[in-house]
């Protein structure tokens, strides 16, 4: 390709579009990290006996 030519950017966000998509990125992390939390809480809670089940 010829050097002189106008590389397509692909689609370019507004700044506006950044910051929602931004606030949304933030609050999917949030809500995955409660869950880990959450699950990680509720094996705590239960103990071992989540390992010894019968088959």
């Amino acid at each position: 390709m010829a050097k002189n030519k106008k590389q397509l950017k692909g689609i370019v966000l507004t700044p506006e579009q950044k910051k929602r998509q931004r606030e949304r990125s933030i609050a999917i992390a949030l809500a995955l990290g409660v869950l880990v939390i959450l699950f990680f809480a509720v094996t705590m809670v239960k103990g071992p006996a989540v390992l010894m089940r019968p088959i």
